[in-house]
């Protein structure tokens, strides 16, 4: 592993030591660079904030745990992949099956950290495992054929998961969530945001579990059971108050069997299930076709626990070919949703054209 400075006004402050002669050397933030076969983790471990952990094109195996701030980890694109190691991991991150962690706890988050620029593929759990970050970036990220979520987070704030690739995960390809251990109300993710993302052949191309204050926008979200499944629960607060905008959700007709908590899944394309105050607006929904009681363009369901849709606004979003309709609204005797200036061809109940 080779260490560099980045050296700042490196000349001047050359000229100004040798006029001074009293100026100690000013270091900059340290660039770690990784060459496969070395180990990411003890790069990481060495690095302090602001310092960038740099992955060379390879193949890594090895998991991975952030625990400090502000830290840049870095690869140089696809052709950087991390794959789980060849033995029994050592690390508390590697044992749970995930490929890279970055962990807070709570009332101590890590802060400012980036993930960027390479591949996760083929753990037993999850590509990327985030819990009690805030501003956490994951940007550029491939994740693929991990047993349960691509990216995930839970307990967190301001994240920016942008520009990922997440494909053929056994669950949802992007999913956050207040909690994924605990019952209880929506938490706010203070302006998270999940935008231009690229998300295919999962069960679900982005989970929103139990959270307020989020933006879905601009992702491209094809071959998937479910593309975007917005999830709450009568818990106070509840999920919702975000906004679901201008992504294009084609062809999500991948048969996803039942589970203990869902019906089996195949032709859904933008779902809500106990949120309120949620917008979904100008969306491109087309050929999202099946038979489950989820299926169609947007659909409004009450949730499993009994909890109802209230107060959503699904406006101005082009729907065709979507089955057995472009929008359908389960909760008929729930007059809170609003339907308007939509363009499609069908509805259940009809009149929400």
């Amino acid at each position: 592993m080779m260490k560099h400075h980045f050296a700042y006004l490196a000349c001047t402050a050359a000229l100004v030591g040798s006029a001074l002669g009293a100026a100690p050397p000013a270091y900059g933030p340290m660039v770690h660079f990784v060459d496969p076969g070395e180990s990411i983790q003890k790069a990481v471990d060495a690095a302090q904030p602001g310092d960038t952990v740099l992955l060379m094109p390879g193949t890594f195996r090895e998991s991975v745990r952030i625990t400090t701030s502000g830290l840049t980890l870095r690869g140089v694109g696809r052709a950087t992949v991390i794959k789980p190691a060849a033995t029994k991991a050592a690390d508390s991150c590697g044992r749970a099956g995930n490929g890279i962690c970055v962990e807070g706890t709570k009332g101590s988050p890590v802060v400012g950290t980036t993930v960027a620029s390479l591949t996760l593929s083929g753990f037993a759990k999850n590509g990327l495992w985030a819990t009690d970050t805030d501003r956490l970036t994951v940007r550029k990220v491939t994740a693929e054929k991990n047993g349960q979520w691509g990216i995930a987070q839970q307990g967190s704030t301001r994240g920016a998961f942008v520009e990922n690739t997440a494909r053929d995960n056994g669950d949802a390809g992007l999913f956050l969530a207040n909690s994924v251990t605990e019952e209880g109300g929506a938490t706010d993710t203070k302006g998270a945001v999940i935008k231009r993302n690229r998300l295919q052949g999962n069960r679900t191309g982005v989970t929103v579990r139990r959270l307020r204050n989020l933006t879905v926008a601009r992702n491209d979200i094809t071959g998937n059971c479910t593309a975007v499944f917005v999830v709450g629960d009568e818990t106070p607060p509840r999920a919702g108050a975000l906004t679901v905008r201008e992504n294009r959700v084609v062809g999500n007709n991948k048969y996803c069997a039942k589970t203990a908590r869902l019906p089996f899944l195949q032709g859904s394309g933008i779902v809500l299930t106990g949120a309120e105050d949620t917008l979904v607006t100008r969306n491109l929904i087309t050929d999202n076709a099946g038979t489950s009681p989820l299926s169609g363009g947007v659909v409004l369901f009450k949730s499993l626990v009994g909890a109802t849709n209230e107060r959503n606004l699904i406006s101005d979003n082009t729907l065709e070919r979507n089955a057995p309709a472009d929008l359908v609204n389960t909760e008929t005797t729930t007059a809170t949703n609003t339907f308007q200036d939509n363009s499609c061809d069908s509805s259940s109940p009809t009149g929400l054209c």
